[in-house]
């Protein structure tokens, strides 16, 4: 039995405050595989790091460029690969990237030089990044408002358990077979989820009704019956859009109403993604170089991811009782004083890993904050286009932070003063963050921007549940 062509928001409303089925939480699963998989493909490097620098005789500097050169390729999958999402489909962008960082992964395995190396990690970043907006997005569509916020958050939390268990299983391999078969590993995973990708992900409900593509309503008919919904006799009226170039969708991203929040996140973005990556590129080499064994560094990096998935679980169960913005800025402010006590700590093994794993959870738990904010931000149909460049911008201070590191290593800069100095960064990321508010000054609920922006009832294009 059918419908009479309900309007959009009538159709979101319906998926949005309805119970959520083994469909949509299957989704939500492949979004949270696909992190995880992103997550051991970013910070592979940091795992070889001492491997692949002993081989080559890398300098300090070299080795930012080889941990920068993923986050390059990152930040040009954001911002050139992500926002096709917008024309061409979640679905379809993200099954190409999982094909990109396959291959690139491979490739990476069997690389002759420090040069062809770091080549192959700016393609296989180019596939994280195509990745990353549109996963999340996903999530955030699949979601009821009951459970978007926390959805978000394990999503998040994926990222941490794929640098977690990803990290444990190549330090295995890289001492029995060297640092090549950690990519390798990473390139077989990305094999294995291409299967799960195509069968378990759909298509986003928001691009069929928006952007109508050649049969979107059969289309959008079989998404309804898997997630055990009325189909429709018709497409839902309201909120047609005609493709929309994508230097289009940039300029609406700075211009009113969106320009303050665009530019404060863009900021925000930045600033934590440039200590984040410090923190989780970097500590594994600092503290082999403060005395630790090749091995405790490897465990420390293990013990930062560790600590980043119980720090993201908490986060989302936090973020239903307080206002998600107050939340990630009391995160970067504990990461500021926590960044000041593994500064002393770098000599001393026990106070390093225990440090370690509380700033692994402050971190990512903030980063957590961000990614299922920052959609709430945008309208439908530049949602992943202003995702994608929060994203990509903030690649730009990961890129900038691991090559600075190395620089300033190579310089002489010891452990205890490279934390210190990051420290400022995500000081940076919280006022920044902080700034995002009403004309009044008051703190803005992430339910009360998007009504801002779009003018409509609450829908599924909101992000987080926000408490009354």
């Amino acid at each position: 039995m059918t419908t009479i062509n309900p309007t959009s928001s009538e159709l979101r409303s319906l998926i949005s405050h309805g119970p959520m089925g083994a469909f949509q939480l299957v989704a939500i699963a492949v979004c949270v595989g696909l992190n995880m998989l992103d997550g051991f493909d970013v910070l592979v490097i940091s795992f070889t790091a001492s491997g692949v620098g002993a081989e080559w005789k890398l300098s300090g500097g070299q080795l930012g460029l080889l941990i920068s050169a993923g986050l390059v390729g990152m930040a040009a999958g954001s911002i050139f690969l992500a926002p096709r999402a917008d024309r061409f489909g979640r679905r379809s962008i993200i099954l190409a990237s999982v094909a990109i960082v396959s291959i690139g992964m491979l490739l990476s395995g069997f690389s002759r030089s420090f040069l062809m190396l770091g080549v192959l990690r700016v393609i296989t970043g180019i596939g994280i990044g195509g990745i990353l907006a549109s996963a999340t997005v996903l999530v955030a569509e699949y979601s009821s408002e009951r459970w978007r916020s926390t959805a978000s958050c394990v999503y998040t939390a994926g990222y941490s358990l794929g640098a977690t268990v990803g990290g444990a299983i190549a330090a295995l391999l890289i001492v029995r077979y060297g640092w090549r078969s950690a990519f390798l590993f990473g390139a077989l995973s990305s094999v294995v989820m291409l299967p799960f990708v195509y069968w378990g992900l759909p298509e986003s409900l928001e691009f069929l009704i928006t952007r109508r593509p050649p049969n979107a309503l059969p289309r959008l008919n079989r998404l309804l019956a898997r997630m055990q919904r009325t189909t429709l006799d018709q497409l839902p009226s309201g909120d047609i859009l005609e493709t929309m170039p994508t230097a289009t969708s940039i300029r609406r991203l700075l211009a009113a109403p969106l320009k303050r929040s665009t530019v404060l996140i863009w900021i925000s973005f930045f600033f934590m993604m440039a200590g984040y990556y410090f923190v989780f590129g970097w500590t594994p080499r600092l503290l082999t170089v403060s005395g630790l064994s090749a091995q405790q560094g490897i465990t420390s990096g293990v013990l930062l991811s560790l600590g980043g998935i119980v720090g993201t679980l908490v986060f989302a169960f936090i973020a239903g009782v307080l206002e998600i913005r107050r939340l990630t800025c009391a995160c970067l402010l504990a990461t500021c004083a926590l960044m000041a006590l593994f500064a002393i700590s770098t000599t001393h093994l026990a106070l390093a890993l225990v440090t370690g794993v509380l700033l692994g959870g402050l971190t990512t738990g903030a980063m957590a904050g961000f990614y299922a904010l920052t959609p709430t931000l945008y309208q439908a149909d530049v949602r992943t286009t202003g995702m994608g460049w929060a994203i990509g911008i903030g690649r730009f201070g990961a890129i900038l932070s691991p090559i600075a590191t190395g620089i300033l290593v190579d310089h002489g800069w010891h452990p205890m003063q490279l934390y210190l100095a990051f420290t400022s960064s995500f000081l940076i990321a919280m006022l920044a963050l902080a700034g995002i508010s009403t004309p009044g000054g008051r703190w803005v609920r992430s339910r009360e921007v998007t009504r801002a922006l779009r003018a409509e009832p609450i829908s599924v294009q909101e992000t987080l549940n926000e408490p009354s």
